[in-house]
């Protein structure tokens, strides 16, 4: 299904009945991700997915997506259907967009879950890699996306999940360059939302102890600093692939609580 935004359209699914849970991807994926997550939560809830701006089937509006413009998407998406309020969980980036959601539009938000994600700004160091990736993006793009997808695991399971990782490196190299560059240069100007967080009374945070983005250590400081729970796990930042049956119980969990 699609809802307009903009100059182009944002595609999303609909299944199950109950609570509604908008599940928000990551940078380079789209709502496939969830899949095997819809399967389990729409027994007992209402589940949309959506294609964030420049990724699955969904345009792109100009050459900068910010967390804000993409938040304006799901708003668009939420309107089309006439949902009010919703638990969201966000992944890596997805994270990033429910909180811009929530500093928008904090009456529609009734949770948010951040998997892999944080509230925190990029630091000097990831806006510079950023920078660099979108100038390897223009010139060798296939390289970039199959190396970052790797990189995404923890070490460890690189090999065990091999023909898993091949099947998201495909679909990553669906997402245009265009989009890829958009969501990088969102992504590199966002500011820290940890304020915005503390206002969602109910919130969790999933982080991996191996995870080669984002700094376990951080994350559990940022938990404190918030007073959010924190659920962790051994995997790297791809809990949905590395630890299927730990996310799917925390999940149903936060969403029941």
């Amino acid at each position: 299904m699609i809802a307009k935004f903009k100059e182009t359209t944002v595609f999303y699914t609909d299944i199950g009945k109950g609570n509604c849970v908008v599940l928000l991807h990551g940078f380079l994926e789209n709502s496939t991700m969830w899949n095997a997550v819809v399967e389990e939560l729409s027994k007992k809830n209402r589940v949309v997915c959506i294609d964030l701006l420049g990724h699955g089937k969904t345009g792109c509006v100009g050459y900068i997506h910010t967390m804000e413009e993409m938040a304006e998407a799901v708003k668009s998406v939420l309107k089309e259907l006439k949902i009010r309020r919703a638990i969201f969980v966000g992944h890596s980036m997805g994270g990033y967009v429910a909180l811009a959601f929530g500093e928008k539009y904090l009456k529609n938000i009734k949770g948010i879950c951040l998997m892999n994600s944080t509230a925190q700004a990029d630091s000097e160091e990831r806006k510079k890699l950023r920078i660099r990736a979108n100038e390897m993006a223009k010139e060798n793009y296939e390289t970039l996306v199959k190396m970052s997808i790797s990189n995404l695991f923890a070490e460890n399971m690189r090999l065990q999940l091999s023909k898993e990782i091949e099947k998201i490196r495909d679909e990553a190299l669906k997402t245009p360059v265009r989009g890829y560059i958009a969501g990088t240069e969102g992504m590199r100007s966002r500011t820290n939302k940890e304020a915005i967080l503390q206002t969602i009374e109910k919130r969790l945070i999933i982080a991996g102890k191996q995870d080669p983005i984002l700094n376990y250590n951080t994350v559990v400081e940022e938990a404190k600093r918030t007073n959010t729970p924190l659920i962790t796990s051994s995997n790297g930042h791809m809990s949905h692939v590395e630890a299927k049956e730990e996310l799917l119980k925390a999940l149903t969990n936060f969403i029941r609580a």
